[in-house]
């Protein structure tokens, strides 16, 4: 059929016209979480099935997610991916809204013993966990044989590593881990302990260690310049080549436990999307869907149990290891308290 030049450009825009329409009317769903923390797949099927597209922004602390929602920000998504005490903290402060009931239809795939731990919202009215997990130690064991040294805390001790050590900077996390050691709550209020725990870091740490690193750990260790680190797993295998992994690394969660950190998905007051949010939540929480994200971190399955059966890689601990972990939380204006000293050690290793 011949079409004239008039016709197929009114065809043309027409059609444009349409997509347009289509492309406007095509709702987005806006999620704000840590970096590298939502496979890609499990969002495309998302964004097949519901027929929505999902923009994801990434933040590296809480402290960054935080200050950017309390300042303008806040209208710009409808989930954000924080920690139990930023939870606390932005319930108190009213900064979500109520999860979607209804459509929450996964919520009896939560794990009950993770919901326990989340004493500011054990019912999920406003956060539902996505994920606990803890950082632990990561030992070279090409460099110093695995079963020559203690697997606690009191690694850093060790005079084998000195200056090849290393441990984040991160306050809550390094006094964390000295607390478990000495027996306290990772988020205690006792000066004395608080104190307690400071020395034993300064006296019997500190000596061995190179610096205080939340980020280059991993490409460190992997390099060779490190031969003990305290970190997240993930941060070292996923600069150690595969085939090394099981000849160099040695991981473990100490038994004394330590500092551990619950991530939850929240929808944000502004959020216009609400429902839709809540169907992502949802969706993530069907099983088979969970242990993708757990077989893309190579993550134990600790939230969601049921994912276990549908998981498909051998994770890099178990989560037995984090029994004994505890959550780091709202310590409010005792934070000071873990703060100051904190400063006197950071001066002291440089």
């Amino acid at each position: 059929m011949k079409i004239t030049s008039k016709i197929a450009a009114a065809l043309f825009t027409a059609a444009a016209f349409t997509m347009l329409v289509s492309c406007e009317s095509k709702p987005t769903l806006k999620l704000f979480s840590w970096t590298y923390y939502t496979p890609k797949d499990v969002v495309a099927d998302f964004e097949k099935e519901f027929n929505c597209s999902v923009v994801v922004t990434e933040y590296d602390s809480n402290e960054t997610m935080y200050n950017k929602l309390i300042n303008g920000g806040a209208k710009s998504f409808d989930i954000v991916v924080p920690s139990q005490d930023y939870v606390s903290i932005m319930i108190q402060k009213g900064m979500f809204q109520p999860i979607v009931q209804e459509k929450f239809t996964n919520r009896d795939k939560i794990n009950p013993a993770i919901l326990e731990k989340a004493t500011y919202d054990t019912d999920m009215t406003y956060a539902v966990p996505y994920y606990f997990g803890a950082a632990g130690v990561c030992v070279n064991k090409k460099k110093v044989p695995e079963g020559s040294y203690e697997k606690t805390w009191n690694i850093f001790a060790d005079e084998r590593f000195a200056k090849k050590a290393s441990m984040m900077d991160d306050y809550r996390e390094v006094i964390g881990d000295a607390l478990a050691y000495c027996g306290y709550s990772v988020s205690t209020t006792n000066q004395s302990e608080v104190d307690e725990a400071v020395n034993l870091i300064k006296n019997s740490w500190l000596p061995n260690i190179v610096k205080f690193d939340a980020e280059g750990f991993g490409k460190d260790f992997a390099r060779g310049d490190l031969w003990l680190c305290q970190g997240y797993a993930e941060c070292v295998y996923g600069e150690v080549q595969e085939e090394d992994w099981a000849d160099t690394i040695d991981f473990f969660i100490p038994a004394e436990g330590g500092p551990s950190y619950l991530d939850s998905m929240c929808i944000l007051k502004d959020s216009k999307n609400a429902e839709l949010a809540t169907e992502f939540i949802n969706f993530i929480h069907r099983p088979e869907n969970y242990a993708k994200f757990l077989d893309f971190f190579l993550f134990p399955a600790t939230v969601n149990l049921e994912a276990e059966q549908y998981m498909t890689k051998t994770p890099m601990y178990t989560a037995d290891q984090l029994e004994n972990c505890g959550l780091k939380l709202d310590l409010g204006d005792k934070l000071d308290m873990y703060y100051q000293p904190w400063e006197n050690l950071r001066t002291a290793a440089n």
